[in-house]
């Protein structure tokens, strides 16, 4: 496989930068993979973060934070 093959020549290399991208890479070999394999990823999640994070904004913030699921509930359920 070539990517363990440059997994091997990062590790010889002695590169810092490489080495994080390696470790980044590993940490997320299998989200990677399943792309590869099914398509899929997580953009709705990240969608719907971004859309709780907005409304959040738009309340200058959370003191009640059982009302603040309430409302999201309602809203986006």
């Amino acid at each position: 496989m070539k990517l363990a093959h440059w997994f091997k020549e990062v590790e010889e290399s002695g590169f810092k930068a490489f080495s994080v991208l390696r470790k980044t890479i590993m940490n997320h070999y299998n989200e990677i993979l399943n792309y590869f394999e099914r398509r899929s990823t997580n953009a709705s999640a990240e969608s719907f973060n971004a859309k709780i994070k907005n409304f959040r904004v738009q309340l200058r913030g959370v003191r009640d934070k059982a009302f603040f699921l309430f409302r999201l509930s309602k809203l986006f359920a």
